[in-house]
């Protein structure tokens, strides 16, 4: 009883601790190191084989693996090495303390962890998003006790030197600004590689992050992309590690801060010289062996060979190779066919997408992302000021070879007053001005670099003018699908049939209620009743005045039949209607004269009325044809079976939701757009 099943396959933590002869946290250590994750089973009852269900489980043949694993033996020696020490404390022996944790602390290594988990080169490239998302994270957090400042310099140059291949081999392929950071994706040897940057912030560490596990992946991650790195560099002929200039880091030169070198250049260059030698000896050699009659039969042969045909192969051979240079177009067939992916530029061209520029990053501009964005599509020439680096081309803001400079605020006019001692200088570059801008270059905002990136093309640059409204920043891996909104399409191309019509219907009315209540509310708040509170505090409507009005309208009493039709006629003639009296009131309460609200009121109404008959109309032709659509899916879910019917139910409810979400979208766009007019 209890010794199959899941009782067999799963244990617990506790009993995984026991078995190893470990501490927790080693054994928390051991499992990061060998990639080993606690398991949930489907009954915990029944593998916990006790009554109280324990809440961590792992797989026992996991937990097996890990008894012959040789860090086991670095975890009892530290222990050891532990308990000299204290003894040592404890007998006051300060010095052989010191020594012993200096010189016999066992050092433990990962380098057969590493070849163990990742057999191939390729399976390293797949587990390297999460590697390079932490690694950059530590890059940018302060020193602190928890991360200690050596940790911060190793993930630091190790992410340096990954942006080093990535500029050498052109290999960044797509990058995206959010709130979270700056999302990169590279492409290297077939493997697409994803990974998150943090701002240059100041991070603040707080203390309700366990740093102590996320210091053991760092320790694990920064020995994986050690090995990736030299993988990569060995790979296109460099010098691992590069050279790195510690003065030039200081001074936040960064990139600038590492050097490449080229694998024994100097012994190739021997080498070729030394092989070069050897052949024009052996072809001297060779002359001398070989036998002037069979020579002169070859040389005639050579001459009376027709150059003619070799010229033509060549020349056709060169207009075969043009003819394929151009790409390929998928053309639509007919109606209804499938649209195929047309294909892009090739890689090679869009590595070298900013090389024939050179741009210059404003004060205000991230340098370090824009930098690296820059040097990896092809330019080699980033300027900025000296206050943000080292590892300029040149510091020179007016340096006429700059083409394009990236600001992010409005542009301020240039001064007329010179406060340089240089004048003549000062006058020159005034007059190369213009309003703050140098003739002849090309000012554009931060976002114009991600998204010439993300298309593989040149954009506008007067879209992205400084103080311009930016087009949407959108993510690049997420592709437009059908009926879903699309920010970059126009947004008549996106509504549906009478949307448009409809929602101004819709605006105005209203604006018309709003515009009805606001004059109600100002008539109310106008036209109160006076009333007089007497003595003892009760309210008393009207007075003496109101009495005397009400004697004085009264006329007395009258036949019927003779004065009726004669106050009929002078109502009549006075215009003294019920409505017409409600409308008097009104405009009282506005404060105008009748007259010019009557004139308002008609105009209005009729207006207000022809609008909305004509948006009850389009309401009454959608309703119309939404109640078709209903009645004929009806009738198509009668011929379905129950299973699909729900299915289909789920699949119609889903798509509603989206269509619903997509309409909000373009409400709040029609709303901006029209502002904007």
């Amino acid at each position: 009883m209890g010794t199959s099943g899941q009782a067999k396959n799963f244990i617990t933590r506790t009993q995984a601790v026991r078995k190893l002869q470990i501490s927790l946290p080693d054994f928390r250590r051991l499992c990061i190191y060998k990639g080993i994750y606690p398991r949930e089973p489907r009954n915990k009852r029944k593998a916990s084989k006790t009554s109280t269900p324990s809440t961590t489980f792992y797989y026992t043949k996991d937990i097996q693996y890990l008894l012959h694993e040789p860090i086991l033996n670095k975890f009892r020696d530290h222990k050891a090495l532990a308990k000299k020490i204290a003894k040592s404390l404890g007998r006051g022996e300060v010095g052989d303390a010191a020594r012993l944790e200096k010189t016999a602390k066992p050092r433990i290594t990962l380098d057969h962890i590493i070849k163990q988990r990742y057999p191939t080169f390729v399976d390293a490239l797949r587990d390297l998003d999460d590697a390079l998302s932490l690694l950059f994270l530590f890059a940018n957090l302060p020193s602190t006790s928890t991360v200690p400042p050596m940790t911060i310099a190793l993930c630091q140059r190790l992410c340096l030197e990954f942006e080093h291949y990535l500029i050498t081999t052109h290999s960044l392929r797509k990058s995206f600004i959010s709130i979270k950071g700056i999302y990169y994706q590279a492409t290297i040897q077939g493997q697409d590689v994803l990974w998150l940057v943090p701002h240059k912030f100041v991070q603040r560490v707080t203390g309700d992050v366990d740093f102590r596990i996320m210091g053991t992946f760092v320790e694990f991650y920064t020995t994986l992309l050690g090995f990736v790195n030299y993988r990569l560099y060995t790979s296109i002929g460099l010098v691992y590690p590069p050279r790195f200039n510690a003065k030039s880091d200081e001074r936040g030169g960064e990139l600038s801060a590492i050097t490449l070198d080229g694998i024994n250049v100097t012994r190739t260059a021997d080498a070729t010289s030394v092989t070069s030698g050897d052949i024009v000896q052996n072809e001297t050699q060779g002359n001398d062996d070989v036998n002037p009659d069979v020579q002169k039969q070859a040389d005639q042969i050579a001459e009376n060979l027709e150059p003619a045909e070799e010229t033509q192969s060549a020349d056709q051979f060169i207009e075969d190779e043009t003819a394929t240079d151009a790409i390929d177009k998928f053309e639509v067939q007919g109606e209804g066919a499938d649209v195929l992916d047309q294909p892009r530029i090739s890689d090679a061209e869009t590595g070298q997408l900013f090389a024939p520029y050179s741009f210059f990053l404003s004060r205000e501009t991230p340098r370090q992302p824009l930098e690296f964005l820059l040097r990896s599509f092809g330019c080699k020439r980033i300027s900025w000021d000296e206050v943000l680096g080292d590892g300029a081309f040149t510091n020179d803001e007016y340096d006429p070879s700059i083409t394009h400079q990236v600001v992010d605020r409005p542009l301020i006019a240039q001064p007329d007053s010179a406060t340089e001692p240089d004048q003549n200088q000062e006058n020159e570059v005034s007059r190369s001005t213009e309003r703050g801008r140098m003739l002849g270059r090309v000012y554009i905002q931060p976002q114009w670099v991600w998204d010439c990136v993300n298309q593989g093309k040149l954009l506008r640059p007067d879209q992205y003018a400084p103080g311009a409204t930016l087009p949407p920043h959108l993510s690049p891996w997420v592709k437009p699908t059908k009926a879903a909104y699309d920010p970059t399409l126009p947004l008549a191309e996106q509504e549906e049939e009478n949307e448009a019509e409809q929602a101004v219907l819709d605006e105005e009315e209203q604006e018309e209620l709003d515009q009805l209540a606001a004059a109600t509310a100002d008539g109310e708040a106008q036209v109160e009743p006076e009333d007089h509170v007497d003595d003892h505090g009760m309210d008393i409507a009207g007075g003496d005045s109101e009495a005397s009005s009400v004697v004085d309208e009264f006329g007395g009493f009258a036949s019927d039949d003779a004065e009726a039709p004669a106050d009929a006629n002078e109502d009549e003639e006075a215009g003294d209607t019920p409505s017409q009296h409600q409308k008097e009131l009104e405009a009282e309460a506005a404060g105008l004269p009748f007259t010019e609200t009557a004139a308002n009121g008609a105009a209005n109404g009729s207006w207000a009325g022809n609008a909305r008959s004509k948006g009850d109309e389009l309401r009454k032709k959608a309703a119309k044809k939404r109640k078709e659509e209903e009645e004929e899916l009806e009738r198509r879910k009668m011929m379905m079976s129950k299973k699909k019917r729900k299915l289909f139910e789920k699949m119609a409810y889903s798509n509603q939701q989206k269509d619903d979400e997509a309409a909000k979208l373009r409400s709040k766009r029609r709303k901006l757009e029209k502002g904007k007019g």
